[in-house]
């Protein structure tokens, strides 16, 4: 059977060709020829892309994968609309490859041309609109990864500042502590000599150390008081201490009550010591050592906190591991939070619901952290700093679902369908690129195989980013 002629002022009646000559049309028609498709797929995105696809009369359907769906961008009739290979004139400069996929619903007739005829013919027929075309395109991506580099860059400063107000604090803590503490203990030797050198018969001072004993082991188990009962439990410490013949007793409480330390308790000590002469000397000795432990306590929490910190860093940064691992999603979110601790605040409450049916899944973890930390900084921008940040992990099916919600005013309707898109930001000029939610897009839907989309309404709006347990991909080389 013969294959269709093609005819040149067919072309021309096509808006695409419509301005050329007719040397150019007949050109086109040589290098060219007409095909006549049943109703099915023509090509598949991802396929090298081998022909340009004109339509002369039916419907094609094309479309893009999203989350492993086919999700249609365009269903037309249109004659001369055009698909394939219409990158072909960039050469081997980017990938030649189809960037979405065509159907045709009804018997069509297209105009085909060959990829290397139809970059030829454009290199050779338009080489200024050539230049211009090459030079948006690649200006472009230039641009986004300037842009995209500088993102990354301000995003990894403002974490590194927050990570070091948040390590300088702990540390400065832990020093103060030391300090202190070095100088509790000299105080605690000397009364300890003072003590000996006394009255105190062996059994008397023997009872003494354990209460010494009992005091340290009541630090551990002290209570929680409000400010009220603290306040209370001072007064009548300061009393009793005033009864006693105690100099600045009332300086002395606060230490007694933090320890969990009482009336009763006091009584015990003075019973104890026996001579009334030697009983502050004792008092004094007892609070060096309730002072050393929890000092002790301030170091031990201020060392905790200063290694939490430093294992968020590693977590977060994924230092020292292979881009491609398996990984808990809850510990990537979880060492997002503490990085971005300081950026959330106080007046944020932090909402975590974890499902504990998660399975570890195959990711590139360093990336999806980045995700974590771009829908978290835009909620808490959302919620002006005063709100509640919910953070989401529950198992679908064989898809690990995370969610990012706020209590923000929302995203308008009219905008939603474009928060995705490259340099689209509703910020002020000079507060954000408008790249974060594209970048996130590609780690999440290009490197993932996942999907991510925003559901809003205001007070409510959830970012939700669908992982595969199972994904089909490898770790790049």
């Amino acid at each position: 059977m013969n294959a269709p002629l093609c005819d040149p002022e067919e072309l021309r009646t096509l808006f695409l060709f419509e301005q050329l000559t007719d040397a150019q049309l007949a050109e086109l028609c040589r290098d060219g020829r007409i095909e006549t498709i049943e109703p099915g797929p023509v090509y598949a995105e991802g396929d090298p892309a081998t022909c340009f696809y004109v339509l002369i009369e039916g419907s094609v359907v094309l479309s893009k994968l999203s989350g492993g769906e086919d999700l249609v961008v365009n269903r037309t009739s249109q004659r001369g609309v055009y698909a394939g290979a219409w990158q072909a004139y960039l050469g081997d400069r980017v990938p030649q490859t189809y960037q979405g996929s065509m159907r045709v619903t009804a018997q069509s007739r297209f105009f085909v041309l060959d990829a290397d005829c139809f970059a030829s013919i454009v290199r050779e027929w338009f080489p200024m609109a050539l230049h211009l075309l090459e030079g948006l395109f690649f200006g472009n991506q230039n641009t986004k990864q300037v842009v995209e580099q500088r993102e990354r860059l301000l995003a990894l400063g403002s974490l590194s500042a927050g990570l070091t107000h948040e390590l300088n604090n702990p540390a400065a803590a832990a020093v103060r502590a030391t300090s202190a503490l070095r100088n509790r203990v000299a105080h605690m030797r000397q009364k300890l000599a003072m003590i000996a050198g006394g009255t105190l018969d062996r059994s008397s001072l023997s009872h003494l150390v354990g209460l010494q004993n009992e005091a340290v082991e009541l630090v551990a188990k002290a209570p929680k008081l409000t400010a009220m009962e603290a306040s209370d439990r001072e007064d009548e410490l300061g009393e009793w201490f005033d009864d006693n013949g105690i100099d600045g007793g009332w300086d002395l409480a606060p230490t007694f009550v933090s320890a969990g330390l009482d009336v009763p308790w006091l009584d015990r000590v003075s019973a104890t010591v026996g001579d009334p002469a030697m009983l502050e000397g004792a008092i004094r000795w007892l609070n060096y050592t309730v002072e050393t432990e929890l000092l002790m306590n301030e170091i031990s929490d201020s060392t905790t906190r200063i290694s939490t910190l430093v294992g968020a860093a590693k977590q977060y940064s994924q230092m020292d591991r292979a881009p491609y691992q398996t990984v808990d999603v809850r510990e990537l979110l979880d060492s997002t939070l503490i990085m971005l601790g300081r950026k959330i605040g106080d007046d944020i409450r932090v909402v975590k619901e974890y499902d504990p049916s998660v399975p570890p899944i195959p990711a590139y973890a360093a990336e999806l952290n980045q995700v974590w930390t771009n829908l978290i900084d835009n909620a808490v921008q959302a919620m002006e700093g005063r709100g509640t940040l919910t953070v989401r992990t529950l198992l679908d099916d064989d898809q690990v679902q995370i969610e990012v919600c706020d209590t923000g005013p929302g995203v308008p309707e009219d905008i939603r369908s474009r928060i995705f898109e490259p340099f689209f930001t509703t910020k002020a000029v000079g507060e954000g690129t408008g790249l974060g939610l594209d970048i996130s897009w590609r780690i999440v839907v290009k490197k993932h195989q996942g999907d991510l989309r925003v559901v809003s309404e205001p007070g409510d709006t959830r970012f939700i980013v669908r992982l595969p347990v199972h994904p089909a991909i490898e770790e790049a080389s």
